[in-house]
């Protein structure tokens, strides 16, 4: 389907800016000129027992991140919104891995490793998500291992692999059976345990319940393992990921949940998206998220059961807009965004990234240049 989004400005351009770029001449748009300072960030690292390399357990301040929202951009506008996440001074940025949208209002979903190679190529010092993978149906765990070695070795060493247990949304494409939650969980427990062996660069031979792996071996290793952050809805998803994950991957300001992971042993970066809608008028804003980002009206199971986007737009048919709107700040006022993020951080996250959701990516690199930045900072101290 065409792409009627308005262009990120200035557009995508391919090799890496030089370190020292000239002027731009009057009247260019100047978002991706600006160098503003960068945001805090403690630089030390230590090593987790499974092999990764991960950010203090409590850092002195949290890092801010992007979402590249892949059901609703073409991969080439991925690639130029991660550029303008580092020049506008992001830390990192997640991209999502679907084969499906959600729905067909958001008309995308290209392959989220060339993504994340294009992105590994084109930045320089932004950290790389993916946010997150299954590994476990669509995708064997061999392949994303493999995958995820090679993303880590481009970025040199700045990727992070988010996982989960997935939707149907995505993962029935070949006719598999949907199994049930505990299945699921088991399924990316030997999962990741199968990744996990294979970043050792020896030659894997695993027969398991769910995955056979026979005389495989990674050549291209990752120099260090990259963080494994587990996603999890629910007491049991939780306490999987603190049993096999570097860090948890949260969904709601939820200290109760945060507190879990740690008192279940889990340590490492703690993962929340904050979904926005950042514009001039209120009103125009709330009518963007009912229409591009009706999720957050659909009760949390049937994102997890439904089988195809139309089925998500039937669902979505039966959601208001203050339903779709209800924990999403709309409009101008970025106190409002900087209170929502508050929460999460004050619940505990330490990597917490914005998903402008719709099409006008520039209003929200606007408002990051106009004040959000600075209450964002403000709000984590």
């Amino acid at each position: 389907m065409p792409n009627d989004a308005p262009p990120i400005t200035p557009p995508f351009s391919p090799p890496a800016p030089p370190k020292n770029p000239p002027e731009p001449p009057p009247g260019t748009p100047t978002l991706l000129h600006q160098q503003p300072e960068p945001l805090p960030v403690d630089p030390l690292t230590v090593t987790s027992d499974r092999g990764a390399s991960l950010p203090p357990t409590n850092p002195p301040s949290p890092r801010f991140g992007l979402t590249l929202s892949s059901e609703e951009h073409a991969p080439s506008r991925l690639v130029a919104m991660g550029r303008q996440a580092e020049d506008a001074g992001f830390h990192f940025v997640s991209v999502s891995d679907h084969f499906h949208p959600w729905t067909g209002a958001q008309g995308h979903s290209p392959f989220v490793w060339s993504v994340l190679g294009a992105l590994a190529v084109t930045t320089n010092s932004l950290d790389l998500a993916v946010g997150v993978s299954c590994p476990t149906i669509r995708i064997h765990p061999a392949i994303v291992a493999q995958a995820a070695a090679t993303t880590s070795l481009l970025a040199d060493g700045r990727f992070t692999l988010g996982v989960g247990t997935g939707e149907a949304l995505n993962e029935h494409i070949f006719g598999d059976r949907w199994p049930p939650p505990e299945i699921r969980r088991s399924q990316l427990r030997e999962a990741v345990e199968v990744i996990r062996s294979l970043w050792s660069g020896d030659t894997v031979d695993h027969h398991g319940p769910h995955y056979t792996v026979e005389n495989a071996r990674l050549f291209d290793p990752p120099e260090v393992n990259p963080p494994i952050v587990v996603s999890g809805f629910g007491d049991d998803a939780v306490d999987l990921a603190a049993e096999i994950g570097d860090g948890y991957w949260g969904h709601a300001p939820d200290a109760g949940v945060v507190t879990r992971f740690h008192d279940r042993g889990g340590r490492g970066p703690r993962f929340a998206q904050v979904n926005v809608c950042v514009g001039p008028e209120e009103e125009a804003c709330r009518k963007v998220v009912e229409r591009v980002w009706p999720l957050g009206g659909i009760p949390g199971q049937l994102h997890q059961d439904l089988p195809t986007w139309s089925h998500f737009e039937m669902a979505a048919e039966m959601v208001t807009t203050d339903q779709a709107t209800e924990n999403i700040p709309c409009g101008p006022n970025l106190e409002a965004v900087a209170e929502r993020v508050e929460a999460f951080v004050g619940a505990g996250y330490d990597h917490v990234y914005l998903h402008q959701i719709g099409p006008d990516q520039g209003a929200l690199f606007n408002a990051w240049h106009s004040g959000l930045r600075d209450l964002l900072l403000s709000a984590a101290r």
